[in-house]
């Protein structure tokens, strides 16, 4: 059967990021023509497509803006049929700080991408978060688990997803949900946790980290990206929303720890009070229940955990020179 996303005229928000680099590369090479929608610099940073190989860079249409800048948003939709909508401002610690550029930035945002699938027909694969349901109230989470905002970020992509749907509802805006839980995997930067622990591991004798108890559902980036494409080609799931999550859990500690026997030296792990979250804040449990995606998509994940962190220390070992080793990152 012919790939339905193949010459499809498709749009990649946050193209640059950890996840929407190797969406694009996946997309392209399923023979979509691909935009990437780039936020804005001086320098015109690629992020992390500029890792690509050649020949998917120069297949790239590349358009820079700003998600908050709907005219923006409008030019770069003009002519797509199907928009992946993973631009956002994602780091916890940073929505603590500067909650009303996260807002503007991840609901806004959202808010003008939808208005632009409205005026030009595009389909719409949005990127919601784990967090959105904050600390479980019941295991494993499935998708009606009730939503709580207990960080400023968390707020602001419920708030996204909630737009998502009043499109979807008002509008018939043609859109799909997909909710990752803790992807990981190379490229992915120190802002998140088990980049962090692995640098930490590899050069230092102590990991300073934040709270240890928290359990966490880890995901490898193939597998996060294999579930966008397949939410992308269901064509009889809009208005639905997915979890993208191994449904194992595991806690940061115990990840820590083995993370330290697949590096093989000894490291001591110390808490690290800077790292804590607000006590009302902090989520301490995600388990997914991926069902709903293992039924409509035909999606589950094909790399464990031990494996998928296998494959990213080899690549942190030989990209040391990206990380600021042992600072926290916002």
């Amino acid at each position: 059967m012919a790939d339905p996303l193949k010459n499809q005229k498709v749009l990649v928000t946050g193209a640059g990021g950890f996840i929407g680099s190797a969406l694009v590369d996946q997309l392209c090479q399923q023979g979509a023509q691909v935009r990437g929608f780039l936020r804005y610099t001086s320098r015109k940073s690629l992020g992390l497509l500029q890792d690509l190989p050649a020949e998917t860079q120069d297949a790239l249409d590349l358009t820079f803006g700003d998600l908050r800048d709907a005219d923006a948003v409008e030019n770069a939709a003009e002519g797509m049929d199907l928009i992946f909508h993973l631009g956002a401002l994602i780091s916890i610690p940073y929505s603590y700080v500067h909650p009303v550029e996260v807002v503007e930035s991840n609901v806004i945002g959202t808010l003008n991408v939808l208005q632009a699938c409205r005026k030009h027909g595009c389909r719409l694969v949005h990127t919601s978060t784990s967090e959105v349901y904050g600390t479980a109230l019941r295991v494993p989470i499935d998708e009606e688990h009730p939503l709580q905002g207990q960080s400023p970020y968390s707020a602001s992509k419920i708030g996204a997803d909630k737009l998502v749907e009043s499109f979807y509802r008002a509008f018939d805006v043609q859109a799909v949900t997909v909710r990752p839980f803790n992807t990981y995997g190379p490229g992915q930067s120190a802002r998140a946790v088990i980049p962090t622990i692995i640098t930490q591991a590899l050069t230092q004798d102590r990991i300073h980290l934040g709270n240890t108890s928290a359990r966490r559902d880890f995901t490898y980036l193939s597998d996060t990206v294999d579930g966008f494409i397949k939410a992308a080609q269901a064509l009889d799931v809009i208005g639905e929303t997915f979890n993208l999550g191994s449904a194992e859990e595991i806690t940061i500690g115990e990840l820590a720890n083995l993370i330290i026997d697949l590096v093989g030296r000894p490291v001591e792990v110390v808490v690290d009070e800077e790292r804590l979250r607000p006590e009302k804040s902090e989520v301490m449990r995600l388990l997914s229940d991926n069902t709903k995606a293992r039924k409509l998509l035909g999606w589950g994940p094909q790399v464990g955990i031990r494996e998928g962190l296998a494959r990213t220390i080899d690549w942190v070992r030989a990209h040391l020179d990206l990380y600021r080793v042992g600072e926290y990152e916002r």
